[in-house]
């Protein structure tokens, strides 16, 4: 049985609280989780307090970044998705 965008979007309950999580690498110059919240922001603006969190992976060469966003579509989560995978310093997105 092959599943149609507006079943998903019933099995899913939009709108509805989604946890994603990107990991990158922590030898860049960069502020990772800065970078990921930014990305989320540009398509869920209004993230509460307490959404963000980090930890690094047992040796420290990584770091998961967890952004919990009030999704209303599966468009919406799509584009996050999108842009987090097509960022170079993004190693995953969950």
């Amino acid at each position: 049985m092959e599943m149609t965008m507006s079943d998903h979007d019933e099995i899913m309950g939009y709108p509805c609280e989604i946890a994603v999580k990107a990991m990158g690498r922590t030898d860049l110059d960069i502020d990772f989780e800065a970078l990921v919240v930014e990305i989320v922001l540009r398509h869920a603006p209004d993230l509460g307090e307490g959404a963000v969190t980090s930890r690094k992976s047992r040796n420290g060469n990584y770091v998961a970044v967890t952004v919990r966003v009030m999704a209303e579509n599966r468009e919406q989560m799509d584009r996050i998705y999108q842009e987090l995978c097509d960022h170079e310093h993004v190693t995953m997105a969950l």
